[in-house]
């Protein structure tokens, strides 16, 4: 009878040991969690949305115009921010009178419904860079005014797909 309820035991512990290390490898290299901390991406993700991020969005793809990617701020290299890519490597960025434009063409789809009619550029993003802007265009610590203006690729944590709570949707 012993016997059993040790065998019982140790096949309880292999499987909670199973789990968290499932658990700690998927975070570490598949999905991230995070918490949105500012209004910066508002309508599109509030402040304190916690949301999932797919880490693996680009081992075998680029980053495109208007995903929501989790990185490291390139001013100081260690907070993480919450943003969405506008500006890709090669392009040139600008924005003025309220209209974004791409290597001298308007942007037909921004991704907001806020209007900022803040002039910025024009910028050349280099090779294996992009420019991050927030949806929350008046509202929002972006590349606009960030001293190391691109983010590299290697920066970028991941894609952020959905928001779990409070406000549960896929994002886009």
């Amino acid at each position: 009878m012993r016997g059993i309820f040790k065998k019982e035991i140790f096949k309880d512990l292999a499987m909670v040991v199973a789990a968290l290390a499932i658990g700690i490898i998927l975070n570490k290299f598949v999905i991230a969690n995070a918490q949105v901390p500012s209004s910066s991406m508002e309508t599109t993700v509030m402040a304190g949305d916690r949301i999932f991020v797919n880490r693996l969005s680009y081992a075998f793809a680029e980053p495109r115009r208007g995903d929501i990617v989790t990185f490291i701020y390139p001013d100081d290299g260690e907070t993480l921010y919450l943003k969405r890519v506008m500006g890709l490597p090669g392009e040139t960025i600008q924005g003025k009178d309220g209209i974004i434009y791409i290597d001298g063409k308007a942007l037909e789809h921004d991704f907001t419904q806020e209007v900022s009619y803040e002039d910025f550029g024009p910028y050349t993003v280099p090779e294996g860079s992009y420019f991050m802007m927030g949806d929350n265009r008046n509202d929002s610590w972006d590349s606009r005014y960030w001293e190391h203006t691109f983010v590299e690729k290697e920066d970028i944590i991941g894609k952020a797909f959905v928001s779990y709570f409070p406000h549960p949707r896929v994002l886009e």
